[in-house]
C-alpha cells in the first residue's frame, strides 16, 4: 500500500478501531490507540513512542503513559483481533504458523533481554525474543498475525527482584517457547479461529512435547525437520529389532525412497519464473519416549536449480492426503515469515524502546491490530485470486 492509499483509509480505520472501544474504560486511551495505529501505518522511518507521538502532535509522555500505566485491557484487544479473523476470514483449510523472533537491544533493563540466539541478526546477540502465531488463508492471499508474547529466559525467572524492577508479575515465569506457542494456539481456538493446518520451523519440530501437544489437540501439521531425525520407513513394532536411522540416510539409501522416481512439483510463480521442486515421500515411524508412533509422512524435497538446497518435512496428515497439499502447507511458512519481517520493519514491531513488561506487551498487541487492518485493506485493494493459483501441482510447464 502507498502512503496515499493509507491516508485515504481514514473512515475505514475509524470504523475498524471502533470494534476495540470496549477495551478502554475512558475515551482518552481509546484515542491513543488511534494515534498509535496511525503512527504504525505511516511512513515514519522509526516507529517508537516519540516519533509516533510527534507525528500525532502529542507529547511523548502521553503515549508512554498509554503503554505503561493507563488502565485498559490489552488482552481483550488481542481477543478482538482473533475474533475478527474468526468472523470475517473463515477458511476450513487455514494455516497457522508458529515462529519466534529476536529484537536486538542495548542494555540490561528491558524485560527479557539477555544474550541469546537472535534470528534477525543470525547470531547470539543481546536481544528480546518474542513468540508469534500467524494465520494464513490456504491460498495465502490473506495473512496476518494473531498473537505475540514475550519469552522470559530462565535467568530472568530465577531473579525475581530483577523481574519486579522490569514490571514482570510473579505469575509470569519461564516457559519453553513451544509451550508459549501451544498456549497461543489454545487462545486462538477459544476465540473461534479454526486451523486446518499448523506449520513450524526446525527448532519446534525437534521438541517432542510440541509435536505431542499438536497431536493431543488433533491438529494436522507439516513441520520442517533436521536431517539427523531418527526413524524407520517400516513399522518396527513395539520392540524394534533394528536401530532407527537418520532421515537423510533413509532418503539416500533405504529402498522405499531410493527406488522412487523424483516427482517435479510446481510450487508457485515468481518474478524469476516458476518455482519447481522435486519431491519424494514415504511413510515414517518415530520413537517418542518408549512408544513407536506412525505412520507419518516423510517428505524429501530439493530445488533442481540449486541442488544443495534440500529440505525434509514431517507431517501427521492422513496417508491419503495429496502430496501437493502437504507441500503447499510446508512452503506457506515462508510468506508468513515475510509477513513477520514486514511487521518488524514496516509497522515497527522491533522499534520499541520501552523497558517495562506491560508496555512491551501492549506494543506487541497493538501491532497485531495495525497489521490486521493492513492485511484486510491489502486484500481488498489487491482483489481475490482463485485458490488453485497457489496450490502446488504436478504441472511444470
Amino acid at each position: 500500500m502507498t502512503i496515499d492509499q493509507v491516508l485515504s483509509l481514514g473512515p475505514a480505520l475509524a470504523k475498524y478501531l471502533a470494534e476495540f472501544a470496549d477495551c478502554f474504560g475512558r475515551c482518552e486511551p481509546s484515542q491513543h490507540l488511534t494515534h498509535y495505529v496511525r503512527g504504525q501505518l505511516s511512513n515514519l522511518p522509526r516507529k517508537s513512542v516519540e516519533p509516533i507521538a510527534l507525528f500525532n502532535n502529542l507529547a511523548p509522555r502521553t503515549l508512554q503513559e498509554f503503554l505503561n500505566t493507563d488502565v485498559w485491557d490489552h488482552r481483550k484487544l488481542r481477543d478482538h483481533v482473533q475474533q475478527i479473523v474468526a468472523r470475517d476470514h473463515v477458511d476450513p483449510q487455514a494455516i497457522g504458523v508458529i515462529d519466534d523472533s529476536g529484537h536486538p537491544k542495548k542494555g540490561k533493563k528491558t524485560a527479557g533481554v539477555q544474550w541469546q540466539y537472535c534470528g534477525r541478526s543470525g547470531k547470539t546477540d543481546n536481544c528480546v525474543v518474542t513468540v508469534h502465531l500467524s494465520y494464513s488463508s490456504f491460498d495465502t492471499t490473506f495473512r496476518t498475525m494473531l498473537d505475540s508474547d514475550l519469552f522470559l529466559p530462565e535467568g530472568w525467572d530465577q531473579d525475581r527482584p530483577r523481574c519486579r524492577q522490569a514490571g514482570i508479575p510473579d505469575t509470569v515465569v519461564y516457559r519453553p517457547k513451544y509451550d508459549i506457542a501451544l498456549e497461543q494456539l489454545d487462545r486462538a481456538r477459544a476465540n473461534g479461529v479454526h486451523f486446518g493446518w499448523i506449520s513450524a520451523d526446525i527448532w519446534y519440530s525437534q521438541k517432542p512435547k510440541f509435536l505431542a501437544g499438536l497431536e493431543e489437540r488433533q491438529c494436522r501439521y507439516v513441520v520442517e525437520i533436521p536431517r539427523n531425525l531418527q526413524g524407520w520407513l517400516y513399522d518396527p513394532g513395539v520392540n524394534p529389532r533394528h536401530p532407527a536411522r537418520s532421515v537423510q540416510e533413509l532418503c539416500q539409501h533405504a529402498k522405499p525412497m531410493k527406488n522412487q522416481e523424483w516427482i517435479p512439483l510446481h510450487i508457485k510463480d515468481t518474478d524469476k519464473g516458476p518455482m519447481v521442486w522435486k519431491v519424494k515421500a514415504a511413510p515414517l515411524w518415530l520413537q517418542r519416549g518408549d512408544q513407536v508412533l506412525g505412520p507419518y509422512w516423510l517428505i524429501w524435497a530439493y530445488d533442481p536449480l540449486h541442488p544443495e538446497d534440500e529440505k525434509f518435512f514431517l507431517s501427521n496428515a492422513p496417508q491419503n492426503t495429496r502430496l501437493e497439499t502437504i507441500l503447499h502447507v510446508a512452503f506457506a511458512r515462508w510468506p508468513i515469515e515475510r509477513c513477520l519481517e514486514d511487521k518488524k520493519s514496516e509497522l515497527g514491531l522491533s522499534h520499541f524502546e520501552v523497558r517495562k513488561y506491560q508496555a512491551l506487551l501492549r506494543h506487541l498487541l497493538i501491532t497485531l491490530v495495525s497489521h490486521l487492518f493492513l492485511a484486510r485493506q491489502t486484500q481488498r485493494l489487491r482483489g481475490e485470486k482463485p485458490g488453485h493459483h497457489y496450490l502446488p501441482s504436478p504441472r511444470c510447464s
